[in-house]
């Protein structure tokens, strides 16, 4: 999380991976889905975290139509006016959405100041993001939102590895490291519990990175 700014984090992933990496489990009722078709105040449903600065809006199984609910709906910028509405008490909101391109990924473009893109160093995530770049321009009202790349599971022993980091030597890199998937075990960031680690340091590096494109598009 960026220092200093009071922080969103939306899980709009029906798996709830993002609330659960922050250590907060769904609740009973599954109500995530009201937000969009009835109306439900975003108040009563965000989560604080142990961290300071953060809250969620955990997702639970009733997204899992959302896809479809939205294209029911007919607006195309639902999304974006929650966010709107949300952004009057958050200085950051994060969209964490499924990696597939739907009406649902097309609402968050809509809405975004910025799409990140994690990308594994394989020529079938460069054709991934190549799609990426796609939707954004034909799902942008006006104009297109900066894309940060973001190169990830990086290992410098492998060629392949070293040569997408010299090819994009701009891109903020997150490593390959077994912290990140202790971050799974013990639901807690990598900052949380491993500082000092390089992970962690690249995690910091992508947050600042995020914090200067926006203050450039500003």
């Amino acid at each position: 999380m960026l220092a200093g700014h009071k922080t969103l984090l939306w899980d709009l992933d029906a798996s709830g991976g993002a609330g659960y990496l922050v250590g907060v489990d769904p609740a009973a009722k599954k109500r995530a889905e009201g937000l969009f078709s009835k109306d439900r105040d975003a108040a009563s449903l965000i989560r604080e975290t142990d961290y300071h600065g953060l809250d969620l809006l955990p997702a639970d199984e009733s997204l899992r139509a959302l896809d479809e609910q939205l294209r029911d709906l007919g607006k195309k910028r639902r999304l974006a006016k929650l966010t709107e509405d949300l952004s009057a008490h958050y200085a950051r909101i994060v969209l964490d959405c499924p990696p597939v391109l739907n009406e649902l990924s097309a609402q968050v473009m809509r809405a975004a100041d910025m799409v990140i893109v994690p990308l594994p160093p394989s020529p079938l995530s460069a054709r991934a993001f190549d799609l990426v770049v796609a939707e954004i321009r034909a799902n942008s009202d006006k104009r297109s939102p900066p894309i940060l790349p973001v190169l990830s599971m990086i290992d410098l022993r492998r060629k392949l590895h070293r040569d997408a980091l010299a090819a994009n030597p701009d891109w903020p890199v997150i490593p390959f490291a077994s912290v990140i998937e202790q971050s799974a075990v013990r639901r807690q960031p990598v900052g949380a519990f491993a500082p000092r680690s390089p992970a962690s340091q690249g995690f910091a590096a992508l947050w600042r990175a995020i914090d200067a494109r926006l203050a450039g598009e500003a």
